[in-house]
């Protein structure tokens, strides 16, 4: 006669064994994901005090971009930058200088977030008084020559003034759309003799 439990009981424990090498090894290992840092979003390189120009097509430059700081992270190739100056130039118009305390920039700087005290200054001309536009936060897509906000904005140009939230700044035809919610006061400038 066969005694069946002392024949099991070795299958048993080789099962139970099995199982407990499977767990330890899935507990121990944990995924197979590569951590090499390409998940991170840690810098690769950081400039300091660094200009960047972008011509057109004749050779003019188009637009220059200043700052302090700037961290470039591999993971999104986004950089981050402190302090940061977008002067736009037109050959048939006066400069555009946007600046703010923060800025992030996609890929090859097409697009540039910019946050906390961004200002807009158009410099003056013969006939124009320099424009300021304040607001809380920008995004501007220089190649293109656009600039945006949905947040409260405040203009002004000599003593006139206006307010309104949202705006769309064209810097190719040097035009500001206020969306919504616009207040102002117009103060005729004097003529000069």
């Amino acid at each position: 006669m066969k005694h069946w439990p002392s024949q099991i009981f070795p299958i048993i424990l080789l099962a139970l064994l099995a199982a407990l090498t499977f767990w330890l090894q899935k507990t121990i290992g944990g995924d197979d994901a590569k951590h090499d840092g390409k998940l991170r979003h840690d810098p690769d390189s950081i400039a300091e005090n660094f200009v960047v120009r972008r011509f057109d097509e004749t050779g003019t430059v188009k637009y220059r971009l200043i700052a302090p700081q700037l961290k470039h992270f591999p993971d999104d190739d986004s950089s981050d930058l402190k302090s940061p100056t977008l002067i736009s130039y037109r050959p048939d118009a006066p400069p555009v200088t946007i600046s703010a305390d923060y800025a992030k920039a996609t890929s090859k700087g097409e697009t540039i977030f910019l946050w906390d005290n961004v200002s807009i200054i158009r410099a003056a001309t013969p006939e124009r008084p320099e424009m300021i536009a304040r607001m809380p936060d920008l995004t501007t897509q220089p190649d293109a020559g656009f600039a945006f906000t949905n947040s409260p904005v405040e203009v002004t140009q000599g003593q006139s003034w206006v307010k309104g939230v949202g705006a769309h700044l064209d810097n190719n035809t040097s035009i500001l759309i206020l969306q919504s919610q616009v207040t102002g006061l117009y103060i005729r400038p004097r003529a000069t003799p």
